[in-house]
């Protein structure tokens, strides 16, 4: 499976470098047939034509598809590697490591002008920001072992420090006799309509790279991000994985900084993987959906700000990221607030079915002459069915609930053939009689135990004993009932006599 995913990704890094390869020459985007020809100092937004979008879809713009290619190859590399250092808790590190990098782009950029070479290489540009994004992630971890400061503190001050350092290093810049057309600010925001196809490349193979890396150390990666003692304990070099796992950090925001800029590439990290965890449990398919999740904010972003000219490809690459993460957060089968809404309410109905059965067993036997204090083994339910109705009124009264709710309760009760009801009176069946007894027993065996054993007063054990009965295990239940010596098919009488005393009153 790992070698078919690694042979998919090399694929469409293929395939989509030849797509660009033999074009022609970069070049401005070309207007369509029937688009107006628009005043240089007009900047105004219009909605884009129906040939402006075909033309998205078929990428026919060389600019478009060099760009398209390369921030869909950063964003699925920076989901895969985001999903790792999210669970990590390595997030904000990329944040501080991305601010960390613009004093590293201002140096490298005067000591090349300094050397005679072209400034605005950007190769030197990324190396500069390597080697200071290194130095702030060696600041932040020298700060957390030798001081007693805690590693959010250590990110907020290399995160400030760095980044205004290389704020006023810009400023100095402006001042050198060239500076003003060197134009890196740009790499604080992003400048992803500047990319060439060279740039594409050097993205598309740090993507694949850090995308086989995943692969090839999955399992150790994936033992790290859980439990890093016991990967040291069996052997694994949770040192070295942990250094390898920040140099997947660091290329995914060196190479990041040009598409989306040093304040944003956080997002391509932190937010697909968050998004994938509405999705799944599973590591393995948090992986892959984060990298496709990552993929398509970068290729729905970059697409948008094709058409729409006026709107930065970065901060829409980041608002389709965010787009994808809300829609994850409503409909997630998982962890999604629709699906945890639903079950919520699932349990609350299960829950007020198994109080109004545990209600109305208890009052029928408060009631019963003939069955006094036990009237629940398997031999008395067909007398127990038998003996009467209980009135509305007095289930009211039992709990804490309103009268809508309880007339929920009974109606939902009612569909599932677990009672009758006439005249404000309701009458448990014989499959309601066999609940309700198992509620009462399953209810009883853990008040027992609580004052048996945890030395819970009488008194108070009803409210503990609710808290918990409704998520007890069955296999729970048998080691119960063999600890407080009961028969497995008995209900225990109940350990409060003084509350029954009072509803017989």
């Amino acid at each position: 499976m790992n070698r078919r995913v690694a042979s998919f990704v090399f694929a469409w890094a293929l395939i989509g470098g030849m797509l660009g390869v033999g074009i022609g020459p970069a070049a401005d985007r070309p207007s369509a047939p029937s688009e107006p020809r628009r005043s240089l100092t007009d900047r105004s937004m219009a909605w884009p034509s129906w040939l402006q979008w075909r033309g998205l879809l078929r990428l026919d713009d060389y600019n478009t598809r060099v760009v398209v290619l390369g921030v869909t190859l950063l964003g699925c590399a920076a989901g895969m590697v985001g999903s790792f250092a999210l669970l990590r808790k390595r997030a904000l590190l990329g944040d501080a490591l991305s601010h960390a990098t613009l004093p590293g782009i201002g140096l490298a950029f005067v000591a090349a002008v300094s050397l005679g070479r072209d400034g605005k290489s950007l190769p030197i540009l990324l190396l500069g920001a390597t080697v200071t994004g290194l130095i702030g992630v060696g600041a932040i971890l020298v700060m957390r072992q030798l001081t007693r400061l805690k590693e959010d503190t250590a990110l907020g001050a290399v995160l400030s420090v760095f980044f205004g350092a290389g704020v006023a290093l810009l400023g100095v810049i402006q001042q050198m006799k060239g500076g003003h057309a060197a134009g890196l600010e740009a790499f604080i925001y992003g400048k992803t309509a500047s990319m060439a196809m060279r740039d594409t490349l050097v993205i598309a193979v740090a993507a694949v790279l850090c995308i086989g890396i995943c692969l090839l150390l999955f399992k150790e990666l994936k033992l790290l991000c859980f439990d890093e003692e016991f990967a040291g304990a069996r052997g694994f070099p949770a040192v070295r994985l942990d250094i390898v796992l920040m140099a997947l950090i660091v290329t995914v925001c060196i190479v990041g900084l040009q598409a989306v800029g040093l304040i944003l590439v956080i997002a391509l990290l932190v937010i697909p993987a968050a998004a994938a965890r509405f999705w799944t449990d599973t590591m393995w398919k948090t992986f892959v959906v984060s990298g496709v999740l990552g993929a398509v904010g970068g290729m729905v972003g970059a697409g948008i700000s094709a058409v729409f000219s006026r709107l930065p490809s970065g901060a829409m690459i980041v608002l389709v990221c965010a787009a994808l993460f809300l829609f994850s957060m409503v409909f997630g089968t998982v962890r999604g607030l629709l699906i945890r809404g639903l079950h919520r309410t699932r349990l609350n109905c299960a829950v007020d079915r198994q109080h109004l059965l545990r209600a109305m067993y208890e009052l029928l036997e408060v009631s019963s002459a003939g069955l006094p204090g036990q009237a629940a083994n398997r031999l008395d339910m067909d007398g127990l069915a038998q003996q009467g109705a209980v009135v509305f009124g007095d289930l009211l009264s039992k709990r804490s609930w309103s009268s809508l709710r309880l007339r929920r309760a009974i109606r939902r009760a009612h569909r599932a053939g677990l009672l009758e009801e006439r005249n404000e009176r309701i009458r448990l069946t014989q499959q309601g009689v066999a609940e309700a007894a198992r509620q009462t027993r399953q209810h009883r065996l853990w008040e027992l135990y609580l004052i048996t054993y945890a030395d819970v007063a009488p008194g108070r054990v009803d409210r503990q004993a609710d808290a918990i009965e409704h998520i007890l295990e069955p296999e729970i239940l048998a080691e119960l009932g063999k600890l407080l010596d009961e028969r497995r098919w008995e209900v225990p009488a109940s350990p409060h006599p003084l509350k029954d005393s009072l509803l017989e009153g």
